[in-house]
């Protein structure tokens, strides 16, 4: 950051040794040690491995009703909504889709075959879907270091062009819903184009640059009394840069324009480096169909990491009104459009840092 050198000089040496140094990553969250909930054998691990799933803002817009051992409801959290760039909980729902997916590989890991009841009629219904877990012989097992080891990759992709091979690994047999669009393409270079303007439009929209604000964790302590949000890791925001947010910036910084130019300028950069993009469709905007649609994308989410490729959402066409009404058609898609994901191979492939709330935080009987 342009002011990093001069803040540094300015605050010296001792100044430092008292600072937040560290970026505050998953792994330096204490352990979950609940003495106020009694879970059984496996309970606790399953809602964890499904809390691993991706968000908007990283909010985890769920929560889970305990009914009994092994049989919940997930539900909808409104307090984890993002109305200015998700106003009818669209994102909300392909969220909570993800979630149910990695819940359901790793209930298959130790042996559970999930049975699923849809119980909400729209994006705004508090209980979700309901599930009961049992024993079952002949299931296939899930490798769920998978899910544990998903993460989303903001920077350093490559410009190498997706291998043919790679590409059938990831769509499998789901091409229907799943395409993809090369970087020696012309509806990439307008996706490009048009990131890089509802970037812009979004930044320079004050609801959602507030909303923003709300989300990111500059601090250590922050993050830890939190456990969900925008941390610098998260981010990507290491070293001296790093150390200048967590210590010299707060919420209303985010709504300077400094702030806001940055954000765009990283958005340029991103834009800039990848193998094309993947878009994932639904048939309709029903209930049903967000969450299947979540699914899908956390089932090819969780590929990727095998053929050292990331993948960054990167959904500000569809939250913009002005860019989201050109999508289809310039693209050529019929279908609703659910997610415009960023894609490229890396050299080196980052562990997981974003934070997740202990399973006791996300439990309501």
């Amino acid at each position: 950051m342009s002011i990093a050198g001069v803040t540094i000089l300015v605050a010296g040496g001792a100044t430092y040794l008292v600072s937040d140094q560290n970026n505050f990553e998953r792994n330096d969250l204490p352990e979950d040690k609940n003495t106020t909930f009694s879970f059984n054998p496996d309970e606790r691990e399953l809602l964890y491995l499904a809390s691993l799933a991706p968000s908007g803002h990283n909010t985890q817009p769920w929560f889970i009703k305990y009914i009994e051992p092994y049989h919940w409801i997930i539900c909808n959290d409104k307090s984890k909504w993002l109305p200015a760039v998700d106003p009818t909980q669209r994102e909300t729902i392909l969220s909570i889709g993800a979630f149910i997916q990695n819940l359901e590989f790793a209930a298959s890991n130790v042996g559970y075959k999930c049975q699923f009841n849809l119980l909400a009629s729209t994006n705004q219904d508090e209980e979700i879907m309901e599930v009961q877990l049992y024993k079952a012989t002949s299931l296939s097992t899930y490798d769920i270091s998978k899910i544990k080891n998903r993460r989303t990759v903001r920077s350093g992709y490559l410009n190498d062009v997706l291998r043919k091979e790679d590409s059938f690994y990831l769509l499998g047999n789901e091409n229907e819903h799943i395409h993809f669009l090369p970087n020696n393409s012309k509806e990439y270079s307008w996706l490009n184009e048009q990131t890089i303007e509802a970037n812009r439009l979004q930044a320079n929209r004050d609801v959602a640059q507030k909303e923003l604000s709300e989300w990111i964790r500059f601090s250590s302590n922050e993050a830890k009394k939190h456990c969900d949000g925008l941390t610098t890791a998260g981010m990507e925001i290491d070293g001296i840069p790093g150390w200048v947010l967590r210590n010299f910036y707060n919420k209303e910084d985010v709504l300077k324009k400094k702030f806001r130019e940055q954000g765009i300028d990283k958005a340029k950069n991103q834009v800039s480096q990848s193998a094309g993009w993947f878009i994932i469709t639904s048939k309709d905007k029903t209930v049903a169909n967000l969450l299947e649609t979540g699914k899908r994308f956390q089932r090819m989410f969780l590929k990727v990491r095998d053929k050292n490729i990331a993948i960054h959402p990167m959904t500000q066409i569809l939250e913009e009104t002005e860019t989201s009404k050109l999508v289809n058609t310039s693209l050529g898609i019929n279908e609703e459009i659910q997610f415009i994901l960023r894609v490229g191979y890396l050299k080196n492939y980052p562990q997981p840092v974003t934070l997740r709330r202990p399973v006791n935080w996300i439990i309501r009987k």
